[in-house]
């Protein structure tokens, strides 16, 4: 089961998992991160820049989830631009050892395959950021995709859309197609930590966590998963059958297991 870690505010929950990928990255300069975009992982990279002072990042690797298919290249909210504003820049990371999707029409067929290939080539991703959909998804991996699904193209639903239109000027401007790492891709990290916060995601937590295995709820796939951690403040976590064990699981938990 994955483990369930409930913070009372973002703030300290981005506090806990930037401690967990500097102690990484000081461990292993390399490091292969998976980069997830949207509001949901900000209070992890805010949280980062005053603990990698003095620290060598130069050599730190990552690959975003997704990006959008058709996005002009200048344009804000390509997943490109969000991880370089958001991520590279702050950091001070490497811009050519950190990795999108290709999402340019003209490559589209192949875009999922070399991404994949890119992937596999770094040695995999040590740490997955994830966030969770109101619907459940993780990445752009809506209802209904495979547990075995590697990066593709995928259409975004309408409740997607809906989510995102608030990065754009109105709905229209959401693309209609992505493309996302799988649910296999995710699975291949070799650490899971998913981000969650406020009640609107309390039913997609509950459904991920201690719901059945269903490709309805593709979030529900990190209970394959053998080192999986969900942070969540206690709005997310208000759901949870089993909320108290979590809680006595994590306070009870030997020091030497980390995060």
């Amino acid at each position: 089961m994955a483990e369930v870690v409930v913070v009372d505010s973002k703030a300290a929950a981005g506090a806990l998992i930037a401690d967990e990928i500097a102690e990484l990255i000081r461990r292993q300069p390399d490091v292969v991160l998976g980069l997830a975009t949207g509001s949901t992982p900000t209070p992890v990279y805010e949280a980062l820049p005053s603990r990698l002072q003095g620290v060598d990042v130069s050599r730190v690797r990552g690959f975003a989830l997704d990006e959008y298919v058709g996005l002009d290249p200048q344009h804000p909210e390509t997943y490109r631009n969000v991880i370089t504003r958001e991520v590279v820049e702050p950091l001070g990371l490497n811009p050519e050892l950190i990795h999108t999707p290709n999402g340019d029409p003209a490559s589209i067929e192949h875009a999922g395959d070399d991404y994949e290939a890119a992937i596999l080539a770094a040695g995999g991703v040590e740490l997955q950021i994830l966030g969770i959909g109101t619907g459940g998804h993780i990445g752009f991996n809506e209802p209904g995709s495979s547990f075995a699904s590697q990066t593709r193209v995928k259409t975004l639903t309408a409740q997607t859309r809906s989510d995102n239109a608030r990065f754009f000027d109105s709905i229209d401007d959401v693309p209609m197609h992505c493309v996302t790492q799988g649910l296999g891709t995710i699975l291949r990290a070799r650490h899971l930590v998913l981000l969650a916060f406020g009640e609107g995601k309390a039913d997609a937590v509950a459904g991920a966590v201690e719901g059945p295995i269903t490709s309805s709820l593709p979030g529900s796939a990190i209970q394959l998963h053998p080192h999986a951690t969900v942070v969540v403040d206690e709005a997310a976590a208000s759901k949870l059958q089993h909320l108290d064990y979590y809680r006595y699981a994590y306070d009870n938990k030997p020091d030497w297991q980390g995060l």
